[in-house]
């Protein structure tokens, strides 16, 4: 994830959560906000922090 601008990569996963439905491509994004919070400036870890809980929810509507 070198490179990459966290915030937008943060808005285009909020804007793609309704979508998803592919159990494996929600734990990669898991995986990468979860590596992504480890670099993030505290200011952003909030908004992190409610991405990873949105996307664990969607996860678990999930059949």
């Amino acid at each position: 994830m070198n490179g990459v601008d966290p915030y937008a990569y943060m808005q285009q996963v909020a804007g793609a959560l309704d979508a998803l439905a592919d159990r494996r491509k929600i734990d990669t994004l898991l995986d990468e906000l979860e590596y992504l919070y480890e670099v993030l400036d505290p200011e952003l870890q909030p908004l992190a922090d409610d991405l990873i809980a949105r996307l664990r929810g969607r996860l678990a509507e999930l059949p």
